[in-house]
């Protein structure tokens, strides 16, 4: 699917939210028909799925630095967490936009009590992995931690700056200094 198209799902969905974004706007703010889209196989799935894609590979690619930085697991941590913020951030209207159920798609595995994705939580397993190893986190479940922790930092931050209006910086610290408190080893 090429970028017009996902860009403009984007910014159809990010102004009319899931409800009020028909194909027919979608086809307008790409620069083509909605029978275009219909050729071409294009569905609202289709281009949900092209959505979660991007945003895995954001999520990971924000999160890289962490992996590959020296130092303690903790510290590490605290930057994950902050690409995640960022990638929060610049995906807030997006983020809002989806319905629960669109959501969940994105970002669930399939099945009763599922974790989130990997490809969204890979990092934070390792740096989990990695600060149970040196002595800087206590985890006792390192994929339930990781599912925990991504959701508690992502709805958290998301839901402070577009719930209560705080400003990236006071909800990024706030939210992250509670998350690696919870993970710290004592």
């Amino acid at each position: 699917m090429d970028a017009a198209i996902i860009n403009g799902a984007r910014a159809v969905l990010e102004r009319h939210g899931q409800a009020g974004a028909t194909m027919e706007r979608i086809a307008a703010e790409a620069g083509t028909s909605r029978m275009t889209l219909h050729r071409r196989g294009i569905s609202k799935p289709a281009i949900l799925a092209a959505l979660a894609q991007l945003l895995e590979a954001e999520y990971r690619e924000a999160m890289w630095p962490a992996l590959v930085a020296d130092g303690p697991a903790r510290e590490r941590l605290i930057l994950a967490l902050e690409g995640e913020c960022a990638v929060a951030e610049r995906n807030l209207a997006l983020l809002d936009a989806l319905q629960a159920p669109e959501r969940a798609a994105i970002f669930h595995e399939r099945g009763g009590a599922a974790r989130t994705q990997p490809g969204f939580v890979e990092a934070l397993r390792r740096l989990l992995r990695d600060g149970v190893a040196d002595g800087s986190l206590a985890v006792e479940d390192v994929d339930d931690s990781a599912t925990v922790i991504f959701n508690l930092v992502g709805h958290t931050y998301r839901h402070l700056r577009s719930g209560h209006g705080w400003e990236p910086a006071r909800a990024r610290h706030a939210v992250i200094g509670m998350a690696v408190d919870g993970v710290a080893a004592r």
